[in-house]
């Protein structure tokens, strides 16, 4: 099977198409014959070791993956043919990936695989935070950052749903316009305008009642500063690439809640709230109140490039590799 390889860290180039064995199932396990595989901003993070986990190479990148099953282990609840999606840790930009038969989910009718691959990571991320760690309330003021991104835009989509106002901070006019046809009531240019100015301008200087941030650096300060009395700062990550620091007194002021929400630790904190979450948004998907935006797509040879575009901070919605 072809799989792109992480032979050493690096970066983007330095990943390799190679000619890899085909995998077989143990117990517990299901072979799938990849069809469509999303491109993550962690996946940068993992073939640079730079991730808070590391995975000795060589490995094949990719966390997020659909297809159908093509073997299956002993003590497995699913046949060859079976439409899925899974999540897994790394191995997803290969045609063929073994994945541990409890981590599948299927597919539901009418489903393509692309949608598929780029639903789970971003909305479950953006669905758990507005749902449980910051629950939105009808008419609330939600800042999203960064609200371009896969996170962002989920974040959008999904607040929305929950009939909030959504403010939309992003860069560039394109990726604005696209968070508007997503149902953002406001949206701000944060690399052209003052951010924390044009918040209090929309937020009539009450203040927002949530902000989500999946960006970090120089946008998360104004944001906080932004925020309403008794307001929600939830940090999600640092794809601006620098870890802000916050001015504590802010909180005190406010009285502030700022929270991390990070998916791999949630289900441990949270068992309940996350079967709760996942089976909710499960729902969602299946009858097609959600749907990711698919902003590019790569064949598996120019997976390299695909990680590019989502490091340089290019991609509006997902992107995903089809596999073949």
């Amino acid at each position: 099977m072809r799989a792109i390889v992480c032979r050493e860290y690096g970066t983007p180039d330095d990943l390799v198409l190679d000619e890899l064995p085909n995998p077989t199932a143990g117990p517990g396990q299901v072979v799938v014959r990849v069809r469509a595989a999303a491109v993550n901003y962690p996946d940068v993070l993992m073939i640079a070791g730079k991730y808070q986990i590391k995975v000795p190479p060589p490995f094949s990148p990719g966390s997020e993956m659909a297809g159908e099953v093509l073997a299956v282990g002993e003590g497995v609840d699913y046949r060859a043919g079976d439409r899925v999606s899974a999540t897994t840790f790394v191995g997803s930009f290969a045609e063929q990936a073994v994945v541990d038969a409890r981590g599948l989910t299927r597919i539901p009718d009418g489903v393509d695989y692309a949608d598929a691959a780029a639903f789970g990571v971003t909305n479950r991320t953006a669905y758990y935070t507005l749902r449980t760690v910051a629950p939105v309330k009808p008419g609330d003021w939600v800042v999203v950052l960064g609200a371009g991104g896969g996170v962002g835009l989920a974040a959008v989509d999904i607040a929305v749903l929950m009939g909030a106002k959504v403010i939309a901070a992003a860069s560039g006019p394109e990726k604005l316009e696209v968070c508007r046809q997503r149902g953002a009531a406001e949206v701000v240019d944060y690399d052209r305008e003052d951010l924390k100015a044009r918040l209090k301008e929309i937020t009539s200087e009450a203040g927002a009642q949530i902000v989500v941030d999946p960006v970090g650096g120089a946008y998360s300060e104004p944001a906080l500063r932004a925020l309403g009395r008794g307001g929600k700062f939830v940090t999600l990550g640092y794809a601006a690439g620098e870890i802000p620091k916050i001015p504590l007194n802010l909180v005190l002021l406010k009285g502030i809640t700022l929270q991390g929400m990070e998916i791999r630790t949630f289900m441990i904190d949270y068992p309940e709230q996350m079967a709760r979450d996942d089976a909710e948004l499960a729902q969602l998907f299946a009858e097609g109140k959600l749907r990711p935006y698919l902003g590019a797509r790569f064949p598996l040879e120019d997976a390299a490039a695909a990680l590019r575009y989502v490091a340089d901070r290019k991609a509006i919605g997902k992107v995903v590799i089809d596999v073949g």
